[in-house]
């Protein structure tokens, strides 16, 4: 059972009874004083384990700039947003696959402008790999029943992709990057 965290006067009442308790009651004071040991033990222990297993990396924050562009540049020439916050369930199929071919293109046309990307992996997907002790995690993602240490063996399932340079372009300093799309107004 949890205790409750009790308010801070009722914590000065517990305090005041125990001190009393503790006085005349060799028995209630020899239960303390062992619980303030394993207490002082599960401190040592928690300690050992934080030094025995290192911490994780901070979590750094993504600055929204670089995907702010980008976005409005997927809209400008895919006209990406329109496409996704159009609800498509009244459309169909062919007309969706007319649009969606429209999008492609546009999207497409954006990442090999601004971007050289190539796979993480060379191997074709579906084939036989191994992936000794130390492989790059952050570049690899295990999927399916992961037992045991590496190495590990496997079928690609997907190659990945990496960013090996970015092209955005510059923008002027009055530039509102949170204006993906201006509205557009006909006169």
């Amino acid at each position: 059972m949890k205790p409750d965290n009790p308010h801070f006067f009722s914590r000065i009442g517990i305090a005041i009874a125990s001190f009393f308790k503790i006085l005349g009651n060799s028995a209630f004071a020899g239960g303390v004083q062992a619980l303030r040991a394993a207490e002082r033990q599960g401190q040592a222990t928690e300690a050992a384990a934080a030094v025995a297993k290192p911490a994780a990396p901070p979590l750094k924050e993504a600055a929204p700039d670089g995907a702010l562009q980008l976005l409005g540049l997927l809209q400008r020439e895919a006209r990406f947003i329109d496409f996704i916050q159009e609800d498509v369930a009244a459309y169909a199929d062919a007309d969706i696959g007319a649009a969606a071919r429209l999008v492609h293109e546009g999207c497409r046309k954006v990442l090999v402008d601004n971007f050289t990307i190539d796979p993480v992996r060379e191997e074709d997907e579906g084939s036989a790999i191994t992936l000794p002790e130390g492989f790059d995690a952050a570049a690899i993602r295990i999927t399916g029943n992961v037992v045991g240490e590496p190495p590990f063996s496997g079928h690609i399932t997907h190659r990945g992709w990496r960013v090996l340079e970015t092209r955005l372009p510059k923008l002027a300093g009055s530039h509102d990057l949170h204006i993906v799309a201006p509205a557009e107004v006909e006169l």
